[in-house]
């Protein structure tokens, strides 16, 4: 049996520490930006009741660190920021959030987000676009302030038209950040595979990766030979980069997602490409082979 997958290094003490790790592509510079870090409230065995003994020690190799106590899955609550080109500033994700957010029945809030990105020297009226995997709320947690009022003032905040569909009337993610968004004219729907506006040619592209939630999207950020994909939650435990057949119990369509999951993890193993994921401990990753089984 060939090893699975392997991180890029060690950058999860580093982002743990309080310091960006980071990553360069020709003229854009990525940061991982950690809000939190935490337990998950199942059992990991729960989370993926379909994983094999010989995934799971696949998964253990490569991010221990996910392992807890008792069965426990302990992960990262992650956004990703990119510079470039030029002066201009991208956000992936937005995180938990402040106590009293959405996710703050489940996750360890407030995070870090706005302390991290101060760190790292910017400032919300920097960003020019906050890019939203999907509307589930330890995703979009610092998008709006708990009064509604957009976090990053002059951002287009892009999210797929098939996420935004998909929500019920009544549904939180629709009244606590969609709703406040449109009506501070910020929200910008795409359809599908979609380039950043401002991005050379095939520099910055949106990929509709569906499955997780009905309109998912992933990030791929490409420059000087190399390519970079912000995965969101196509993979959320190491398990899944093990063996992406393994199916995650809160994933809207797991069929779909798992056609989405090993097609993306197909497409990235070619050389030059690392993953960039919310939620595994590291938060560069390198994908050399797809494994099942």
């Amino acid at each position: 049996m060939t090893s699975g997958p392997t991180p890029a290094h060690s950058d999860a003490s580093a982002a743990q520490g309080g310091r960006a790790a980071e990553r360069r592509l020709g003229r854009y510079r990525v940061l991982a930006l950690l809000d939190a870090h935490g337990t998950f409230p199942d059992k990991a065995s729960t989370a993926f009741p379909d994983a094999t003994p010989e995934a799971w020690e696949r998964a253990r190799r490569l991010d221990p660190a996910a392992f807890g106590a008792d069965d426990g899955w302990e992960l990262d609550f992650r956004c990703y920021l990119i510079q470039g080109p030029g002066d201009r500033i991208t956000l992936v994700d937005t995180g938990i959030g402040p106590a009293g957010s959405p996710a703050s029945d489940w996750t360890p809030v407030p995070g870090s987000l706005p302390r991290v990105l101060a760190a790292a020297g910017i400032r919300p009226g920097d960003v020019d676009t906050v890019v939203l995997t999907h509307l589930h709320d330890d995703h979009y947690g610092w998008s709006v302030t708990l009064d509604g009022v957009p976090v990053f003032p002059d951002a287009h905040y892009v999210v797929q038209r098939a996420e935004t569909a998909a929500l019920a009337p009544d549904h939180i993610a629709r009244r606590h950040v969609v709703e406040p968004l449109r009506r501070a004219g910020q929200l910008h729907e795409v359809e599908g595979r979609t380039p950043l506006p401002y991005a050379p040619a095939g520099g910055l592209t949106l990929l509709a990766t569906p499955g997780h939630t009905p309109g998912h999207q992933s990030l791929l950020v490409e420059d000087a030979g190399q390519r970079l994909l912000v995965t969101g939650d196509v993979l959320v435990h190491a398990v899944q980069l093990a063996d992406p057949t393994v199916c995650y119990a809160y994933e809207a369509d797991p069929a779909r997602a798992r056609r989405t999951r090993e097609d993306l993890l197909a497409d990235t193993a070619r050389p030059g490409t690392l993953l960039a994921t919310p939620h595994l401990n590291h938060p560069f990753v390198r994908c050399p082979a797809v494994q099942t089984g």
